[in-house]
């Protein structure tokens, strides 16, 4: 497979890991967004948000359980969490990705 993050999960391409379960790898953004910028993937490959079905969801619930933990161990209490689906929107490795950014003010969505 030719996907960087699987690459990075099967340990070919190097990371600087912050958390791994055996569902999930977390690892710092060598293109970061803001001053701390986490990617959160899942060790299956899902191409994007909208390949999550009721089959892979709970995969899903899983990593929005890991990001606080991942957060608390940072030391973060305010951040947003992003994912991008298709170009369109920003994506840019499709490989379902979630983005925690903390540490600055960002403009409000709602």
């Amino acid at each position: 497979m030719d996907c960087i993050f699987c690459k990075i999960i099967a340990g070919e391409i190097p990371s600087t890991k912050v958390y791994e379960d055996e569902q999930v790898l977390a690892f710092r953004d060598i293109q970061p967004a803001a001053p701390v910028h986490i990617l959160v993937i899942p060790k299956t490959h899902l191409i994007g948000a909208a390949a999550i079905t009721a089959e892979n969801s709970a995969l899903v619930a899983h990593i929005f359980e890991v990001i606080p933990k991942i957060a608390a161990a940072e030391g973060i209490t305010d951040y947003r969490v992003v994912t991008n689906q298709g170009a369109e929107a920003g994506q840019t490795v499709h490989h379902l990705h979630f983005h925690i950014l903390p540490g600055r003010t960002l403009k409000g969505m709602c």
